[in-house]
């Protein structure tokens, strides 16, 4: 397996990120190389985490507004690169990655630092994986705040539009990281700001995490990820601790999957759910500081 690195340099003074970075070395069960994750860790040690985990195409970036609002109401946040995105290594073939994959890098990732007591908040790829997670490290979470993300089995038709995405992403001759964000946010991107979701991937040839995602949503019910969904929504019927959904209002991908976690998730049945106005997919740039006061609201209440 090839890995690549993106040189240090390329997150030069990006706008709004100025955070430490902090990493750790994950051991590939295959025998392949190791592989470096980052991770932003900002707030106190000793405080109970908050995990953000971003989806596709974006990375830690996407969680800059969000940070030091979580971390002035007294919280320790934590925001992995997912393996393929951001400051972290990216294996340089689509078939290095897999969904089991992504879910044992982040499973090792929660080891390693040793976390508990996590509140997570997911959105888009970041609940495919973070649900996984929480389904199979279930004493490792306190609670739950859903955003734009759900956990497909296979069993439901994904639709023509999520058909013609994957297509694209398979075969765009060339993958515009930062437009793709962009076209995914209600209120748009400045240049600069675009530039910043490029930067991780300095060469077509880093962005095979990024192509590989929309192959990895299971879309038939015989798909390698089909099964352990299954076995994943089978915890998640059994959860019982806290669990928000805070969805946007402009978001067509994910329209709806907000319903269908609060009707079959315990934890959810609350009056407290949420719906941010003028948010589109990646509603922490649309609304991101109102999110990140769900999130610490969301704490306080228990």
């Amino acid at each position: 397996m090839q890995v690549l690195r993106t040189p240090d340099t390329c997150f030069d003074n990006l706008p709004g990120y100025a955070f430490d970075p902090h990493y750790v070395e994950l051991i590939d069960t295959a025998g392949r190389p190791t592989l470096r994750m980052h991770y932003i860790d900002e707030g106190p040690r000793h405080a109970p985490p908050v995990l953000l985990l971003h989806g596709e195409p974006s990375w830690s970036y996407l969680y800059r507004k969000m940070i030091p609002v979580l971390v002035a109401a007294g919280h320790r946040v934590i925001v992995p690169d997912l393996i393929g995105f951001g400051r972290s290594d990216k294996p340089a073939d689509v078939a290095d990655y897999s969904f089991q994959g992504h879910v044992d890098w982040m499973s090792q990732f929660l080891d390693q630092l040793d976390l508990g007591g996590i509140t997570l908040c997911c959105q888009d790829w970041g609940g495919l994986i973070g649900l996984r997670l929480v389904a199979r490290h279930g004493d490792r979470f306190a609670r739950v705040v859903a955003a734009n993300t759900f956990l497909p089995t296979g069993d439901q038709d994904l639709g023509k539009a999520f058909q013609e995405w994957r297509d694209y992403a398979r075969s765009v001759p060339v993958l515009p990281i930062g437009q793709i964000v962009a076209r995914g946010c209600a209120k748009g991107l400045t240049d600069e700001e675009i530039a910043a979701y490029n930067a991780p991937f300095p060469e077509e040839r880093f962005k095979a995490g990024a192509r590989a995602f929309p192959l990895l949503v299971p879309s038939s019910p015989d798909d390698p990820a089909a099964e352990p969904n299954r076995l994943a929504w089978k915890a998640l019927m059994q959860w019982d601790k806290p669990f928000l959904t805070a969805f946007s209002d402009q978001d067509p991908i994910t329209r709806g999957a907000d319903a269908i976690l609060q009707k079959l998730i315990p934890g959810a049945k609350n009056p407290l759910h949420k719906t941010l106005s003028g948010g589109g997919h990646f509603l922490q740039e649309d609304v991101g500081l109102e999110l990140a006061t769900v999130v610490v609201d969301f704490i306080s209440e228990g």
